[in-house]
């Protein structure tokens, strides 16, 4: 969700508006494949959680839930104003049946993490912007307990390249090129976008145990369109810029979301998990 390097250089700035339209549609999209992952790894009553990158609130208020009173979740971001600000709802909410949750400014890449000796850490499209990516892997994994897991989900757009998988005519076409010119400025920015088959070789490189990985792949929804519109209307400037398409091809690319005529896709999500071995 929201990345923890410096957003100098991330594409899609959190300070926009269009960043808690992003994060809303990610919750919608991928909560419940996320959180079938988190369960399957035994989340539950006083477990100790690392929500790292967290943008906005769907994941650390879900994480709370699951680990009750007795529990703790650290959510974390180097902008954390999707979590505190209005609208954040259940992750400022210290109720008993919410869980206590606690909000940390954070930079993954330089700080240390919040808290050692963690039940779960997890990450979801987050290490695929950031520099030196296996030596945040590697940060993140030591923060676990022996038999704690880490649970990373990352894109890989290089495995399904393709917004309208299709054949939509004119107006597919108009997509790709729109699709290819986003992918474009993220590499440019320094995304890896075959970063997400690299995790299961990267969890066991951090030296985790039991490692396992499956992929995710949204064909068409309603929020699956809203999440493109957000995304294009955020680079919408730069898209012009570098000349794959023109403010015309943007507005109707928009109209056609708005319409629901138009099938997209978003890339593969890899979700990719592994436990920290006992101590020697």
């Amino acid at each position: 969700m929201s990345r923890m390097g410096s957003q100098d250089g991330y594409l899609l700035d959190n300070r926009r508006r269009e960043a808690g339209q992003r994060f809303d549609t990610f919750a919608e999209l991928f909560d419940p494949w996320t959180f079938a992952h988190l369960d399957r790894v035994g989340l539950g009553e006083g477990r100790r959680c690392w929500e790292v990158g967290a943008g906005g609130p769907s994941v650390p208020a879900g994480l709370a839930r699951s680990v009750g009173p007795t529990g703790r979740v650290w959510a974390t971001d180097i902008d954390t104003s999707w979590l505190t600000g209005p609208g954040a709802g259940a992750v400022t909410d210290t109720a008993t049946d919410a869980g206590p949750i606690e909000v940390l400014r954070h930079d993954v890449t330089r700080d240390e993490p919040p808290a050692t000796g963690l039940d779960l850490v997890h990450a979801r499209l987050v290490l695929v912007h950031l520099p030196d990516r296996a030596a945040v892997l590697a940060r993140l994994a030591s923060a676990l307990r022996p038999g704690g897991w880490l649970i990373v989900e990352d894109a890989d757009p290089g495995l399904q390249p393709l917004a309208c998988p299709a054949d939509t005519g004119a107006a597919g076409e108009r997509a790709e090129r729109i699709r290819r010119g986003f992918r474009a400025l993220l590499a440019q920015r320094g995304a890896d976008l075959e970063f997400g088959r690299s995790l299961p070789g990267l969890l066991r490189g951090a030296g985790l145990q039991d490692v396992q990985a499956e992929g995710y792949f949204p064909f068409t929804s309603p929020a699956g369109r809203e999440l493109e519109a957000a995304t294009v209307r955020q680079v919408r400037g730069q898209l012009v810029d570098a000349g794959p398409v023109t403010d015309a091809e943007i507005d109707a690319h928009l109209a056609c979301l708005a319409e629901g005529t138009l099938d997209v896709t978003t890339a593969p999500l890899i979700t990719c998990w592994g436990r920290r071995g006992a101590a020697p």
